[in-house]
């Protein structure tokens, strides 16, 4: 008897230490280092787009597992392109320092924040072992491949890269403005001649292009700061212009001192009498009156659901590039109480955020 209750357990005891191996080694391989992350910013620390599209990266990671300071490492580096090294010599001085630090750091995934990151890193780094991921892109995707292959498609974009695009929502935010006030003439869109300026001239024109808006508008770029401060007074002696579109976001005076978003639209609020129509979500923060405008948050937290399927062990290549699914209503009630508009009860209601005063 004895002899026989030994005999059957012993394949029993076998089995366990087979699965206690097999969870040894699987505990051993998951406990290697973290991953690396590396967030590129083209933006100053803090600055009102850069700043929420961080927020939304390490969002999404930690909603997929990634928790920072537990199970991966976040390195982050400001090349301050839009306030102070916004020249192409600076600019070329800072992509310098960036690669130097993402190649210091041995990121499996670098995430870049704006054109300006991107393009500082791209010629580089694509088709290594470091996966990029773009938040923010105002140029067209198929663009930076003419200069270098890098994306093959929207759809499948190869290599190592993938990311969001930004899509502005313009023509919904015309399409709130002309509800708002109906009868709308005319809009009137200001945008600056730095790179970014002109990929965001050619989005609007393409989305408008590609769904008819209820109103007339027209674009100016403004070359200067005296340009844009004559141009917004222009406006506000042009009776057919209902409304206006502030996308000029760098611009500098004769003595070249740089005006970024905080000085242009504190001008802009006490100069003009024409209604606002925001661009970033934030800008209806900063005093600007509001509507549809993209939401740098939620763009930030899709590219963060990349970062995490590549982290996960997916293609990048495979992973088709998104545009920026959400925009965000928004209004700024204090800055509708100067102008004398009332917003109709529903479509507050309906509004993400309402600011009640400017800071």
């Amino acid at each position: 008897m004895k002899r026989r209750i030994r005999y059957l357990w012993t394949p029993s005891i076998f089995a366990m230490l087979f699965l206690l191996s097999l969870v040894f080694f699987v505990v051993k391989a998951s406990s290697g280092p973290p991953p690396r992350v590396f967030i590129l910013h083209s933006y100053e620390c803090g600055h009102v787009c850069g700043q929420p599209q961080h927020n939304g990266v390490v969002a999404a990671l930690k909603k997929a597992g990634f928790c920072k300071k537990e199970n991966v490492k976040i390195e982050q580096y400001f090349m301050d392109t839009k306030r102070k090294n916004n020249t192409p010599e600076l600019i070329a001085e800072q992509s310098r320092i960036a690669l130097d630090k993402i190649r210091s750091f041995c990121p499996q995934v670098l995430v870049t924040l704006d054109d300006n990151a991107f393009g500082a890193v791209v010629s580089d780094l694509v088709d290594t072992p470091v996966s990029i991921v773009f938040s923010g892109m105002n140029g067209q995707p198929e663009d930076y491949n003419q200069t270098k292959p890098c994306i093959d498609s929207r759809s499948r974009p190869g290599h190592n890269i993938t990311g969001i695009y930004e899509k502005l929502h313009i023509v919904d935010a015309i399409r709130v403005h002309s509800r708002l006030f109906p009868g709308l003439g005319k809009i009137r869109i200001f945008v600056d001649p730095s790179p970014t300026g002109q990929a965001i001239s050619r989005q609007i024109r393409l989305e408008i292009k590609r769904e008819p808006i209820p109103c007339a508008w027209d674009m100016k770029t403004t070359r200067s700061w005296k340009e844009y401060q004559a141009g917004i007074l222009s406006a506000n002696r042009d009776s057919d212009v209902g409304a206006i579109y502030p996308a000029a976001l760098l611009l500098k005076d004769r003595a070249g001192k740089t005006y970024t978003a905080p000085e242009i639209f504190a001008w802009t609020i006490l100069n003009s009498k024409k209604p606002e129509i925001a661009l970033n979500y934030a800008f209806t923060r900063m005093g600007l009156f509001g509507g549809a405008a993209v939401n740098f948050y939620s763009m930030g937290y899709q590219a963060g659901q990349m970062v995490a399927k590549i982290l996960l062990g997916k293609d990048p290549g495979d992973i088709p590039i998104e545009d920026a699914q959400r925009y965000a209503l928004v209004f700024n009630l204090e800055r509708a109480n100067q102008l004398g508009i009332e917003i109709p009860l529903d479509i507050l209601m309906a509004a993400d955020e309402v600011v009640l005063k400017a800071p």
